[in-house]
């Protein structure tokens, strides 16, 4: 046993110095990270290690927008996570990203993340892929307001609830089950009376075709991608390695356990993203 830990350090010793030359050796990295980034933050990832779902899939665009009881759901079991999320801090990991825009080495930093750990840390060249849970939007007239103050308004009009226990959950969620959701209320859109929505990208919802576009002219500007904690098993994600591969650029990772591009890697760190990325602090 003791041989076979000592056998695992070695290796993740000798994968941490080739990611050290690895990105010694590009002058512009693109960036991406996903949720294992913001594990160590407290936040749950949703994948094990071989990729596949831990619990089940979160809520769909269609259902959400479907059903009024769908809604009603989610959004009391967002008033027990958000009190979580939003006191969240960065990790090492977010900060050691940080320290690469800083050292002029990172040409974006794109992230699947919606908790904005990574601006917190200091990250400015970011492009929020699947949108910010910090903020809400009218599907109706698109106006866009703070989470924090929709937290204001459901605990008002449900003030029993804000006392509830429940597990955490990947983004803001939280297992709140065997309950009668009909009871809880859920305001509409201040200005129009629409349908109100987190302003993240929901399974079975496409990303803008705009944020994409910008990401993919920031990856035409890259020498190399990095990828971090992420099994991109979501599409939205993966096609960024499948460009880089079919543009000639190197793609190093850093996850735990399998990545639907395993076979596209120049390099692949097996480890937890604060202690690959633990040389760049």
């Amino acid at each position: 046993m003791a041989r076979a830990r000592r056998r695992d350090y070695l290796r993740q010793v000798t994968e941490s110095g080739a990611l050290e030359t690895f990105i010694d050796q590009h002058r512009r990295l693109f960036v991406l990270t996903g949720a294992g980034c913001s594990v160590n933050s407290g936040i749950p990832d949703y994948r094990d290690a071989d990729g596949a779902w831990k619990r089940s899939p979160p809520v769909t665009y269609q259902a959400f927008m479907g059903l009024e009881a769908t809604r009603r759901r989610y959004w009391a079991r967002s008033l027990i996570g958000w009190k979580r999320i939003s006191r969240t801090a960065p990790n090492a990991a977010h900060r050691a990203l940080a320290r690469l825009e800083a050292l002029g080495k990172s040409e974006i930093l794109l992230t699947q993340n919606v908790d904005r750990l990574h601006q917190a840390a200091g990250s400015e060249a970011v492009i929020d892929l699947h949108g910010r849970i910090d903020r809400v939007r009218c599907m109706d007239c698109d106006r866009v307001s703070p989470r924090a103050e929709l937290q204001q308004q459901l605990e008002q009009l449900n003030p029993d609830w804000p006392a509830l226990e429940a597990a955490v959950a990947p983004d803001g969620d939280a297992d709140l089950d065997g309950l009668d959701f009909s009871t809880f209320f859920v305001p509409a859109c201040a200005r129009c009376g629409g349908v109100l929505k987190p302003d993240v990208v929901f399974f079975g919802e496409n990303v803008p075709r705009p944020r994409v576009e910008t990401a993919m002219r920031h990856l035409d500007e890259a020498d190399g991608m990095l990828v971090v904690g992420s099994s991109l098993m979501v599409y939205s994600g993966f096609r960024f390695v499948e460009a880089a591969a079919r543009a000639g650029r190197p793609v190093a990772a850093v996850n735990l356990g399998r990545i639907r591009a395993d076979h596209l890697l120049a390099l692949k760190v097996e480890a937890a993203c604060e202690e690959a990325l633990a040389f760049l602090l």
